[in-house]
């Protein structure tokens, strides 16, 4: 029972030192806040900071994958010209023999 009545005192003198404008509970509990806040504020930049670094990575990816597609496109057409070739080196050379 000592205990929290000893407790409740103590509350209640926190209490009564936050209603006070310049007391000392009132200035901790005040830059308690303030350092949570900052700690939030941190933990926000960071966030924003790491997305918009995937957001890049995201981009030079989809850059490197269209670059690759087109250098495959490219090789395609390139084989279907030389097969194109064969196809009439062939017919060439079959109405030459006749």
């Amino acid at each position: 029972m000592k205990k929290v009545i000893a407790l409740t005192a103590v509350l209640v003198m926190g209490a009564l030192g936050m209603a006070c404008g310049d007391s000392a509970a009132n200035n901790t509990a005040g830059n308690a806040n303030k350092m949570v806040a900052n700690a939030m504020n941190a933990a926000n930049s960071a966030m924003a900071n790491a997305a918009n670094q995937m957001a890049n990575a995201n981009g030079q990816m989809s850059n490197a994958m269209n670059a690759m597609n087109k250098m495959a496109d490219n090789k395609m057409a390139d084989n279907k010209m030389a097969d194109n070739k064969m196809a009439n080196n062939k017919m060439v050379n079959g109405n030459m023999k006749k």
